[in-house]
């Protein structure tokens, strides 16, 4: 079996999975289970199948094995694995046997999983009566205990395809919920249009200050492994102010085996926790972000005393967080070779008031490389049309690139997607960096100071498509003809209808 079909089972098992719960309980609550589940599964079959391969090399040394194992990347604690909580899956008190097992499980691996279950209870009464919890969590025990979810890597081999399994629940999970997704997943193919851009090299720190549950910060490393032989030589840095998505990133990134890895959890504007040791916000290569758009309560009443002094080009306004993020990212940049890609409304790009004084302050300070207008309807829960923001330190000349990909899109069934071939038109115009008729445009500061720095992209990019010349005289003459056709279809029909006797 190749491992494409391998895939496509696995990710089917896994939504397989689902079942247990819908119709009972909504989708926003039980993707924690699921996914903690089929985290907590892999581990188990990790650590089993490791563990009969040792038994079968060392049988006669039984404390040789109990050493051997000591050095696994996670560390099962006797009666904490998925196969003791399935053997007694018959027995009361499903919920509060899993919750131990998962607090053992953090305790013997604190320093990678500290934290990372706190924020799920599966004795949360969120799944029902005690009757009916005992019944469901049966059922999913169950579920991954079927051989379709044998996730040993005897079995599968490569350790991406778990974490791609991971990575289709999460963006399933997001198709379902509605004005919350956003929150915590970016598209596939946005993230790899960041990447792309971004094109983070050998050595780089990647930073994510609004992470979600990782998937953008792990394109961005993987486009470090594909451009460099498979190299790992990057680190990953990522914060989240939800706690339950916070730990879907931390196991979304053992899951892909991104182990070099610090994501935080906090709110990025109110409590930045990714510091330099003299307790500065600490600097990235690339620093990339989807924020929440137009954020309420973002902290506007705490900023102009902001001791990392984030605000210093103007404090956003109080109920549109958008440049709040966009200015923490500025700040986080590398004075050399810092470069940031973020994902914003439209209004960041023409909106007076507070926010136009801090656009004019970075386009004057040379701080804008790109911005490039996106379809509608690419993101999750949002239908309104977006645009990316690209920045760098240390830019090569004095210029504003605009690129309309507007209407670069493929229909899917409820929202649209970018394609392969989108996604590497935009990156081509990018690094090019030339106008391309109806499409981009690259403008000189003095320009866009002439537009009173309102960025927004037709005053850029001229889309415009003239309408044909019109022939009036063949117009008039195909007018005459239908008349004629007309009129005698009229005469046609009066005859029919005498014949018929219908007539006058």
């Amino acid at each position: 079996m190749n491992a494409e079909i391998k895939q496509d089972e696995i990710n089917k098992a896994v939504w397989n999975a689902c079942d247990t719960f819908r119709g009972t309980v909504s989708p926003d609550i039980y993707k924690d289970f699921v996914l903690t589940m089929l985290f907590l599964k892999y581990i188990s079959d990790v650590w089993q199948d490791h563990y009969d391969t040792y038994k079968e090399k060392h049988g006669d040394h039984p404390e040789l094995i109990i050493e051997l194992m000591k050095s696994e990347r996670f560390v099962l604690p006797e009666g904490a694995s998925f196969y003791a909580l399935h053997g007694r899956r018959h027995e009361a008190g499903n919920g509060e046997r899993i919750d131990k097992a998962l607090h053992a499980i953090e305790e013997a691996n604190i320093a990678k999983l500290r934290d990372v279950f706190q924020d799920i209870s599966f004795n949360s009464n969120r799944l029902g009566e005690e009757q009916q919890k005992n019944d469901l969590l049966r059922h999913l025990l169950e579920d991954f205990a079927k051989p379709a979810l044998n996730l040993r890597p005897s079995r599968i081999g490569k350790l991406d395809i778990i974490g791609n399994a991971y990575e289709y629940l999460i963006k399933n999970f997001a198709a379902d919920a509605g004005r919350k997704a956003g929150e915590f997943y970016t598209p596939p193919e946005v993230s790899e249009l960041m990447a792309e851009l971004m094109a983070p090299q050998e050595g780089d720190e990647i930073c994510d200050p609004t992470c979600g549950s990782g998937s953008l910060l792990m394109k961005c490393g993987r486009q470090v492994v594909r451009n460099f032989n498979g190299s790992k030589k990057y680190a990953l840095y990522g914060q989240e102010a939800i706690g339950s998505t916070w730990a879907l990133a931390k196991m979304n990134m053992f899951l892909h085996g991104e182990d070099n890895h610090r994501i935080e959890w906090g709110d990025t504007i109110g409590n930045p926790k990714l510091l330099n040791k003299d307790g500065g916000l600490k600097h990235f290569e690339v620093v990339v972000a989807n924020p929440p758009f137009s954020l309420d309560k973002w902290g506007h009443g705490k900023a102009e005393d902001d001791k990392y002094k984030r605000f210093q080009r103007g404090v956003p306004p109080k109920t549109k967080g958008d440049y709040a993020f966009v200015l923490h990212m500025v700040e986080t940049m590398k004075p050399k070779t810092g470069r940031m890609a973020v994902v914003a409304p439209h209004g960041v790009l023409f909106r007076g008031a507070a926010e136009g004084k801090i656009r004019t302050k970075l386009i004057d300070e040379n701080l804008l490389d790109a911005v490039i207008g996106l379809p509608e309807k690419l993101f999750y829960g949002t239908g309104i049309p977006a645009c990316i923001l690209v920045l760098r330190k240390n830019k090569s000349d004095k210029k504003v690139l605009f690129i309309d990909a507007s209407r670069e899109f493929v229909s899917g069934k409820n929202q649209n997607l970018l394609s392969t071939e989108n996604v590497a038109k935009i990156v081509t115009a990018y690094q090019a960096r030339n106008a391309i008729d109806k499409y981009a445009y690259l403008a000189s500061l003095k320009e866009i100071k002439e537009n009173d720095y309102n960025l927004n992209i037709p005053r850029y990019v001229d889309t415009f498509e003239e309408e044909p010349e019109i022939d009036l005289v063949a117009v008039r003459k195909e007018r005459a003809t239908l008349k004629a056709e007309l009129a005698d279809l009229e005469a046609k029909m009066d005859g029919y209808l005498k014949e018929l006797g219908y007539g006058s």
